[in-house]
C-alpha cells in the first residue's frame, strides 16, 4: 500500500478552511512553507465598527520525523478527526498542543 502524502493532504485540508471569516470581517490566509514542512491557516484584518485589528493563526501543522504535528487548531470538527478521516494513522498524528505528559492520555502520538 503506497503510504499518503502528508504534505499535499495537510495543504487540501487547510485550503478547506479559506472561506472569509463573515462574523470578524476578516481575510484568511494559507502560509505553506513546503520546504520546511510548516503550514497555517491565520486570519487577519480590522473589525471596522470597532476599530481593532484581528490576527490569529487559526491552525498550525508542522510535518516532523513522518509525523503530523498539530500545534494549534481552533476548529471545532478538530484537525485531527479530518486527517484520521483521510486515512492518517492516529500514530501519525501528534497533538503539539497538549504537553508531553498529557499526551499519552490520548488515542494519538506521543511525540
Amino acid at each position: 500500500m503506497e503510504r499518503i502524502n502528508y504534505s499535499k493532504l495537510v495543504q487540501e485540508i487547510l485550503t478547506g478552511h479559506l472561506d472569509k471569516d463573515l462574523e470578524n470581517e476578516t481575510e484568511v490566509e494559507l502560509i505553506f512553507d513546503t520546504e520546511r514542512h510548516h503550514y497555517q491557516v491565520v486570519h487577519l484584518g480590522w473589525k471596522e465598527k470597532e476599530l481593532r485589528r484581528v490576527y490569529g493563526c487559526i491552525i498550525h501543522i508542522d510535518i516532523k520525523d513522518g509525523k503530523i504535528w498539530i500545534q494549534r487548531d481552533g476548529t471545532e470538527v478538530g484537525v485531527a478527526n479530518e486527517l484520521v478521516a483521510a486515512g492518517v494513522p492516529k500514530q501519525d498524528i501528534v497533538l503539539g498542543f497538549h504537553a508531553p505528559y498529557k499526551r499519552k492520555f490520548t488515542e494519538f502520538a506521543v511525540g
